[in-house]
């Protein structure tokens, strides 16, 4: 049996009790624990099931499917609402002005331009990187979107954290990447390579959550229902405070109802689209390892899967002011050392990230989907040498990073 620190034991061969629900070790999904465990065993099933017809085989980009056929119609039902709610809004208001249906026909304006289709806009809390900045790391990115045939990004940013992203925003669709640089940094070259192979991968990885009209469902449902979000504190002073401390109650209610229709349709469509969008990672690692070769794409997944030893390492270094060159080597050192128990971690992964709501596969099975694939050689290589300069130029960034990271 393989044990981890408050975890239940599983058996590591043929992974008997690896599918145990742990209400304690992970965030719920309602809130009620029964119906919990059941959304759990589901995940768990769907997301096994997905592996076992996925592995050893390509995954081949989706040009459609219910997740996007379920989406479009999304897309198409808010077009009509939102066109029908400022068609009655403008009657109501203009049919015999002025009088008394002003007010509801403002509602429903109101209404509807909340509905009003959102394209999304792109992340400028980001440092934004220029090509003349860092010609070798934008030499690299060319070179691995030519490699998978994907678009290069039109815009490159950089933020402190332990993450990576690619995405597209606007009406002209932007493509942008963004680059964790606590992650960046402790990346050996070929991991680098495969970073960049699967993020560039979501520009042509068939996710349906992506599209150009497919993402304005859960784009203007999840921007509406942030919006509704109640964010006010309430007072605790007496007097006239009081009378703002009930108005405040009364509104934060009044949000609060507002949302709930809006969040249960936004998550609706998540859960729609799951399994594409798990499906379409796999597609991305793929492309990565096309990249990077199957080693670098491995190492890449174990990375992730030591995400929570690795980041609080990273965080120490930065407080203590060490020197960004020295995490790298800190970082291989530590994955050298949790070798022996990667393959136990990898198991547990599954058992803590499978979700209703997740919209990547467990890290581990996809560390294991990789290898499940004849080996391949990397399309891209990136020596020791630009892989440093890369870091020189980037020399700037890493040290704002590491005063953000040491106040975080």
């Amino acid at each position: 049996m393989f044990r981890v620190r408050a975890a239940a034991p599983w058996c590591p061969e043929c992974e008997w009790g690896l599918d145990r629900y742990e209400p304690e070790r992970r965030a719920p999904e309602v809130g009620w624990r029964r119906l919990d465990r059941s959304l759990f065993r589901t995940a768990y099933r769907l997301t096994a099931a997905q592996y076992a017809a996925l592995a050893g085989r390509p995954v081949r980009r989706r040009a459609w499917g219910g997740a996007r056929l379920v989406l479009l119609g999304a897309a198409v039902l808010l077009f009509v609402a939102v066109v029908g709610l400022l068609a009655a809004g403008a009657y109501l208001i203009g049919n015999r002005f002025p009088g008394w249906r002003i007010g509801p026909g403002a509602l429903l304006l109101l209404l509807g331009l909340a509905l009003w289709p959102k394209l999304g806009r792109p992340d400028d809390r980001s440092d934004r990187i220029a090509r003349d900045r860092a010609p070798t790391l934008f030499r690299l990115i060319d070179e691995v979107a030519a490699a998978i045939g994907a678009p290069a990004p039109h815009v490159v940013r950089v933020d402190p954290w332990f993450n990576a992203a690619a995405g597209a925003a606007g009406a002209r669709r932007r493509r942008s990447l963004t680059l964790g640089l606590a992650m960046w940094a402790i990346l050996p070259p070929q991991q680098r390579v495969a970073l960049l192979g699967h993020e560039l991968g979501h520009f042509i990885n068939g996710d349906a959550r992506r599209g150009r009209l497919t993402h304005i469902p859960l784009t203007t449902l999840g921007a509406l229902a942030d919006l509704l979000r109640p964010r006010w504190a309430l007072t605790s002073a007496g007097g006239r405070a009081a009378a703002g401390r009930t108005a405040r109650a009364v509104v934060r209610t009044g949000l609060g109802v507002l949302r709930q229709p809006v969040l249960a349709g936004y998550l609706v469509l998540v859960r729609a689209c799951l399994r594409d969008a798990q499906r379409a990672e796999y597609l991305a690692d793929e492309l990565a390892t096309g990249a990077a070769g199957s080693e670098g794409a491995t190492g890449l997944a174990d990375t992730l899967v030591l995400r929570d030893v690795l980041y609080p390492l990273v965080r120490r270094y930065a407080r203590r002011g060490d020197p960004v060159a020295g995490w790298l080597r800190s970082a291989d050192a530590c994955r050298a050392g949790a070798s022996r128990r990667l393959p136990g971690m990898r198991q547990l992964s599954i058992r803590n990230e499978v979700s209703m709501s997740a919209t990547h596969p467990p890290t581990g099975l996809r560390a294991r989907m990789i290898e499940s694939r004849p080996p391949r050689t990397a399309a891209v290589t990136l020596s020791a040498g630009d892989s440093a300069r890369i870091d020189a130029e980037l020399a700037e960034l890493y040290r704002a990073a590491r005063r953000q990271l040491a106040a975080d």
